[in-house]
């Protein structure tokens, strides 16, 4: 969750997890938890906002794909 690190205050969290297309209800109510970001990154919001497809966009490589193809599988 480095992207939730980088977003560190609440009104930072839910303006970006709106951007990303999460509800209103859902970003505001996991923008303003105090949960650690192991936990959150289980929350629907953090799932529906943060696809594996936005993610690949930010650049980020897929560690599944990247042993699948070390192992032969793709």
């Amino acid at each position: 969750m480095c992207y939730w690190k980088q977003w560190r205050r609440p009104r930072t969290r839910i303006a970006n997890l709106l951007k990303l297309g999460t509800s209103q209800r859902h970003a505001i109510l996991t923008g303003i938890s105090r949960k650690g970001y192991w936990r959150l990154s289980k929350t629907l919001a953090t799932q529906t906002g943060m696809t594996n497809e936005w993610l690949e966009q930010q650049g980020l490589l897929s560690i599944r794909q990247l042993w699948m193809r070390v192992q032969g599988y793709a």
